[in-house]
């Protein structure tokens, strides 16, 4: 049965965005934390901007740092009004990700994206690290209301015909395994974003976990 599929053996992959193709911790801290720090919030709070990566935005802002959703929007508002326009810089593709990408292709791969980041920030980002062409279904959030990681995922495999059982998710927080298991498929935790806390992917649930894009390209391609 295609649900008992070794991992390398699935022929669809999909990948998170933040984290996983893209190295963008650093500059969603430095823009959360201007905006945060603007809006009032303490320093000693502010230690826990990281926990932003993986909740989709506004809500993110509401469960890590307790804001009403009304203040939640405007912090998001405050907080794109920057991110936005950062660029490439904001959101480089990890060393190695493309080649990774381009060898899955190779191999007869069909390659999604899901995301809980607004779609047309996913789409740039891929754009700008040459890698959008590589993709044969991008499916991320249109609005910021309350569509799920999982719907998304469920999304990019009818979108290349797929069923549960011929995927596999690939992500760096919790978030990522819940919304695959959810889907019933499996998911590759990636440690090389620096995102997870310790043993977080391992509580979850995780398939499988690679530190380095090659163990990631290891377990995909077998």
């Amino acid at each position: 049965m295609a649900s008992n599929l070794p991992i390398c053996e699935r022929r669809v992959v999909v990948f998170d965005f933040d984290g996983t193709i893209a190295d963008t911790k650093a500059s969603i801290m430095s823009t959360a934390t201007t905006v945060l720090r603007e809006w009032g919030i303490p320093e000693r709070d502010l230690k826990r901007v990281g926990e932003l990566i993986g909740p989709p935005f506004p809500q993110a802002y509401e469960q890590v740092f307790g804001l009403s959703h009304e203040d939640a929007v405007e912090v998001t508002r405050r907080y794109r009004d920057i991110y936005n326009y950062l660029g490439v810089e904001g959101w480089p593709a990890f060393p190695g990700i493309a080649e990774l990408l381009a060898d899955l292709k190779a191999a007869g791969k069909a390659l999604t994206v899901a995301s809980s980041k607004r779609s047309y920030l996913v789409r740039q980002g891929l754009e700008d690290n040459q890698l959008l062409d590589l993709f044969d279904s991008v499916r991320a959030k249109e609005h910021d209301g309350e569509a799920t990681k999982a719907d998304a995922i469920r999304a990019s495999l009818v979108d290349v015909g797929a069923t549960a059982g011929d995927a596999v998710m690939v992500g760096d927080r919790h978030h990522d395994v819940d919304a695959a298991t959810a889907c019933g498929i499996p998911c590759v935790g990636v440690l090389y974003g620096n995102t997870a806390e310790p043993g977080e992917l391992e509580q979850a649930g995780a398939a499988a976990i690679t530190a380095t894009v090659d163990e990631l390209r290891s377990v995909l391609l077998g």
